[in-house]
């Protein structure tokens, strides 16, 4: 697949992608980009919702990992089943009896400016940096298909990929975004079920000889029971997979947006429970496209890429396939990414201009509207230095990098709102940012501490040892004879 074509594909996609959020957020006010009017039907919800959850690094860094990792990761699905279910019917009913339009409103009700300050910066840490590093898969790709072929630098790629995000995203917002998702779901889905199939065919394989190779190589392997101290352990995972869902949607304002766009509460645990069934699903082929991707690579003889993030895009670009293998991989990490990271500025600018700046209070309509417009480019730049910081440090696959940016920067968030919510007690607010940065800094000591004295690794469950540093110090913090 030359560069032209790739270039061709990802303009005739990004065009589309235009049209679609031109109509859909062509009349939407400040109420319309932040929460969608709340009158998003549910079932079209859930449909946008099973490519929101699925970015350029699942794309990419999944069908990559099973080479090291195996199956391992359905491990983690499973808790992410159970992690929506306590979204649906913990954190929603919450929610909406709150009418918030930012999550971390709830932090300023229960707490304190403070600690409602403190859930937002920790919020938005949190996504900048996860939403670069979606972004830089898809920058990263690019770069080898397309820019270095044309002898044009990292950083423009960068600011350019932004720029469109940025233009897409600028009217719209949530409103835009469940019609953008849905796009992105039905491009995405498409392209790994034909991507499969076209493999398939690569290898003379038929459906059984696909189920055969795959469920007998080393690479399918689901269940790791026999090794406490392995970052593949099975509880671990499962554990992890349950807290990391409750934080990275249930707290998380970029796809918690998307489920209170819903009328009722209802309709939103429908489509979360859509969502989680799809999901097991989506991953599960993922994983198997992956076995697919190194069981061709062995047949043609192919030589191995220095990551395995480059697997997929070796086989689908310059594997020898149909041309549309490589159009069909395009379109598919262009719409995840694309859809991923246009979310993820909607929702910086929702979060910042809502949480911190306190703008829904303070401004009017008409200069609400400026400040939001002001925030969202902000929030373009931002993310556009974060991800060439990253396109010089970035050395684990992406996915790995993702979970553990989560660990450190969403478990102040998670012990504030499980102390929040398990507990009646009050706390003196003025000293939460400082709880809140102790958190992190302590599991980062914890983890090295077991390591070097037990050789044990704590892999993403660091995520709850954060969370119960926050709530420990928060205990220290509580008013005496109050609730």
């Amino acid at each position: 697949m030359t560069p032209a074509a790739v270039l061709a594909t990802v303009l005739g996609y990004i065009a589309v992608l235009f049209a679609v959020a031109w109509i859909s957020g062509r009349r939407a006010d400040n109420a319309g980009f932040f929460t969608g009017n709340r009158r998003t039907p549910w079932y079209m919800a859930a449909f946008a919702m099973i490519g929101a959850a699925i970015s350029g690094v699942t794309f990419i860094s999944v069908p990559g990992s099973v080479t090291v990792d195996s199956f391992s990761y359905m491990q983690m699905v499973a808790g992410f089943t159970v992690g929506q279910f306590v979204v649906a019917f913990v954190l929603i009913p919450l929610f909406y009896r709150l009418r918030v339009v930012s999550l971390y409103e709830y932090l300023d009700d229960r707490f304190g400016v403070a600690s409602h300050r403190t859930g937002a910066w920790f919020f938005f840490i949190s996504k900048i940096l996860g939403a670069a590093l979606r972004v830089y898969v898809v920058c990263a790709v690019l770069q080898l298909l397309v820019f270095d072929r044309y002898g044009l630098p990292f950083w423009f790629n960068a600011l350019i990929t932004m720029a469109f995000v940025w233009l897409y995203t600028q009217q719209g917002g949530v409103k835009s975004l469940i019609w953008t998702d849905s796009l992105k779901t039905f491009c995405l889905v498409a392209s790994l079920v034909l991507s499969i199939v076209f493999i398939m065919r690569g290898l003379d394989f038929s459906f059984s000889d696909t189920v055969r190779e795959v469920s007998s190589s080393p690479m399918s392997r689901i269940f790791f029971f026999d090794d406490p101290a392995s970052d593949r352990y099975f509880w671990k995972m499962f554990a992890a997979g349950i807290v990391l869902l409750v934080c990275m949607t249930g707290l998380d304002q970029d796809l918690m947006q998307r489920n209170m766009s819903c009328a009722t509460p209802r309709d939103s645990q429908k489509n979360i429970v859509l969502t989680a069934v799809s999901q097991i699903v989506v991953i599960f082929l993922f994983l198997v496209l992956g076995v697919l991707l190194y069981l061709y690579m062995e047949h043609r003889g192919l030589a191995m890429p220095e990551k395995t993030d480059q697997v997929f895009s070796l086989v689908a670009v310059g594997g020898g396939l149909p041309l549309v293998v490589g159009v069909l991989f395009v379109i598919g990490l262009i719409s995840s990414t694309y859809s991923a990271a246009g979310s993820a500025l909607t929702a910086l600018t929702t979060s910042f201009t809502v949480d911190i700046l306190e703008g829904t209070k303070r401004y009017g309509e008409a200069r609400l509207t400026r400040i939001r417009r002001g925030v969202h480019v902000a929030m373009a730049l931002g993310m556009a230095l974060v991800i060439l910081a990253f396109g010089y440090l970035a050395d684990d696959s992406v996915i790995n990098l993702v979970y553990k940016v989560a660990s450190y920067t969403y478990g102040p968030i998670l012990g504030m709102f499980v102390f929040g919510m398990f507990t009646r007690l009050r706390v003196r607010d003025r000293w939460m940012p400082l709880v809140a940065v102790a958190a992190p800094v302590l599991s980062g000591f914890l983890q090295w501490w077991a390591l070097e004295a037990w050789g044990y690794r704590i892999g993403f469950e660091l995520l709850i040892y954060n969370a119960l540093f926050t709530v420990i110090g928060m205990l220290l913090l509580v008013k005496r004879h109050e609730k």
